[in-house]
């Protein structure tokens, strides 16, 4: 994952420093540094989590540039094989997407079942 990280840092670094010389030397439009700042946000927030999983799951074999190709072989992570938190989550999101159309009920009503969908994604396997 430190490559990963060190990608999305530079990106970081990158959005950081476009959104600071468009500030201050282009036309300070609204929208514009809106979506730099966002973008920034966003890839900040992509890196840390990475950087957090490095330090939590140390270097994997895809880190080390000796590394041999069977190393990587073997499970990745479990998947619980019956879970009903996709459902959950699948329809809370159409029921979202239906509101913002046919109104503001519509939409809470998605929202209220988006919302465990999500926590039972994050909680379904809370063991460490």
């Amino acid at each position: 994952m430190k490559t990963e990280a060190l990608v999305f840092t530079g990106v970081a670094g990158f959005f950081a420093v476009v959104t600071a010389l468009y500030v201050v030397w282009g036309s300070v439009e609204p929208a514009g540094t809106a979506v730099l700042l966002v973008s920034f946000v966003m890839s900040s927030l992509v890196a840390l989590f990475l950087w957090i999983q490095f330090r939590r799951c140390g270097t994997r074999p895809q880190d080390r540039r000796h590394a041999a190709v069977h190393e990587s072989a073997g499970p990745l992570a479990f998947f619980s094989p019956r879970s009903y938190y996709p459902v959950l989550t699948a329809a809370g999101a159409a029921l979202l997407g239906v509101g913002v159309v046919y109104g503001l009920w519509l939409f809470l009503v998605g929202v209220g079942v988006l919302i465990p969908g999500i926590v039972g994604f994050v909680f379904q396997h809370n063991d460490r």
